[in-house]
């Protein structure tokens, strides 16, 4: 139990259905249309596009998804993937050939087909009660009438807005400036688009004068797409994979997502006695960060679209992690892992919802960089992901971008299965930060006990780029501790990550937790 004398939030309980994630507008959504008679896909799609006009630098029908999700009355997860590939006529060579060593995080290069739109009118179709129509009109709504920009979405506007170019400045910056906090954003021009959509499925967008618009902003930047592209889109259902960590299983969703990390990150962790360290002390985040470096550097070497990798299962065999967690000294720092070439992102936005049937929903929708890649359709103001920057140039690697092909991706949702009858969908935020913030979630409760809201108010740490970040939750003593291991020990402007969790206990009750760093909140009834 928390102490009461300090802030912070309590766990939400409810029994007929539950939202967590990162506005409390789109919780609002989501729970009105469960008492509608709407299920947790529903739910979960009609909130996720209303995040989109809520927190437009994180995410929009210009991104991609990845979903986990259950049916009411199976124990089977299932997994979708709507992440978009690149052009046809996309080529690492042709950009080598120009002296570039990476994909530029805002070109047209960058620009990847968005396919979030594709999976939602699969899943609402597939799955859902209500129908598409339906749920496009709270987003329909919020982007015509507008929203009052929240404190944190307002933190990372101002942060990000020198990305917008050209049309994507009018659309998305107010006289000019990065609206500040209360004042009211709208997007009327993607209400149009989201009408089209209502009335003609994914062709109001992958077709017709929607598609067009996105075409020419691309083409008039030298992007090598073509409407064929845009026509060829399509999610893919697929396998999720898992590992076990002691008593718990974490499902994660399959590449070209990066969820294996996570896996091979708990099974390196395996391997130490976390349960006995301080979960606030240095020798714990000495460990983590440690296992993290390898895992990242395996995820680095092996993850890509799977239709050009075979490594999978090497990545996630015991044996790997054993050998892995052997070169970890548990007194000093190792080495950071080889730089990438690709680009990883800061945050994104996650939603996860639990119907009274027990669906349950885990959705991650994102744009990769704050306003993607900040080029925006001239028309409909649709910004456009730069999800392609995650591709390496370097020849022959099985991410290597290439035509038709999807690039590695940062966002992952995540399930939990703690015991019989208990079922825990999680996400959580801070794009290459998001593997060591499933592990760190997973162990939180497992090996110290923690409840899903006291796992995500815990303070954070991540060994990235050749430093260590720690946020200000933890004390100097501990910060001195690790910087006498070797550890660069620095302070991040910007918060690691967010979160947001559903467990569904036992006895059928649902314990909710959303995370404090963000604007949002969980709601039940």
């Amino acid at each position: 139990m928390r102490d009461f004398h300090l802030p912070g939030r309590s766990p939400t309980y409810a029994t007929e259905g539950m939202c967590a994630t990162s506005h409390p507008l789109a919780a609002q959504v989501a729970l009105d249309l469960l008492k509608r008679g709407g299920n947790a896909m529903d739910a979960a799609l009609a909130a996720g596009l209303v995040l989109g006009i809520c927190e437009p630098q994180m995410t929009g029908i210009g991104g991609d998804c990845f979903v986990l999700y259950s049916r009411a009355g199976e124990d089977q997860i299932r997994a979708l993937n709507g992440s978009g590939r690149a052009a046809a006529g996309a080529s690492a060579a042709a950009l080598r050939e120009q002296g570039l060593d990476r994909v530029p995080l805002g070109s047209p290069h960058a620009v990847t087909i968005p396919g979030a739109i594709d999976a939602f009118c699969h899943l609402a179709e597939t799955e859902g009660r209500l129908g598409l129509d339906t749920l496009l009109q709270p987003a329909i709504h919020y982007a015509e009438r507008g929203v009052p920009v929240a404190p944190r979405v307002a933190f990372d506007w101002a942060r990000e807005a020198g990305t917008l170019q050209g049309a994507a400045r009018h659309h998305y910056l107010l006289d000019g400036r990065a609206p500040v906090t209360g004042q009211v954003f709208a997007a009327p021009g993607q209400a149009e688009v989201l009408r089209r959509i209502a009335r003609l499925g994914r062709d109001g967008f992958y077709t017709g004068e929607v598609a067009e618009d996105m075409l020419a902003a691309l083409n008039a930047l030298g992007g090598p797409h073509r409407a064929e592209d845009f026509g060829a889109t399509a999610c893919t259902p697929t396998e999720p994979i898992s590992g076990t960590y002691k008593s718990t299983e974490l499902v994660e969703h399959p590449p070209n997502g990066q969820g294996a990390t996570a896996i091979l990150l708990l099974n390196i962790l395996s391997q130490f006695d976390i349960a006995a360290m301080d979960p606030l002390g240095a020798a714990r985040i000495h460990i983590e960060a440690e296992a993290a470096k390898l895992a990242y550097d395996a995820r680095n070497r092996f993850l890509a679209d799977p239709d050009h990798t075979d490594r999978l299962d090497h990545m996630l065999a015991p044996e790997t992690a054993a050998r892995l967690a052997a070169l970890i000294d548990p007194k000093r720092a190792m080495a950071a892992a080889a730089p990438l070439t690709e680009a990883v992102h800061k945050d994104t936005i996650y939603i996860t919802v639990v119907d009274r049937d027990r669906m349950a929903v885990s959705l991650i929708y994102s744009i990769f960089h704050g306003f993607g890649s900040g080029i925006a359709s001239e028309k409909f103001g649709i910004l456009l992901q730069n999800r392609g920057a995650g591709f390496t140039l370097q020849a022959g690697h099985p991410n290597e971008m290439a035509g038709g092909k999807r690039p590695m991706h940062t966002i992952i949702p995540g399930m939990l299965r703690e015991g019989p009858g208990t079922l825990t969908p999680f996400g959580v935020m801070g794009g290459a930060y998001q593997p060591v913030g499933h592990a760190r979630f997973a162990s939180n409760l497992v090996d110290f006990g923690m409840d899903p809201q006291t796992a995500i108010d815990a303070p954070r740490a991540f060994a990235d780029a050749g430093v260590l970040k720690l946020e200000r939750g933890y004390p100097d003593a501990v910060r001195q501790t690790l910087a006498d291991m070797g550890h660069k020990v620095v302070t991040p402007e910007v918060p690691l990550g967010g979160a947001q969790a559903i467990r569904i206990r036992a006895d059928g009750v649902l314990e909710a937790a959303s995370d404090a760093r963000k604007d949002g909140c969980a709601l039940g009834y």
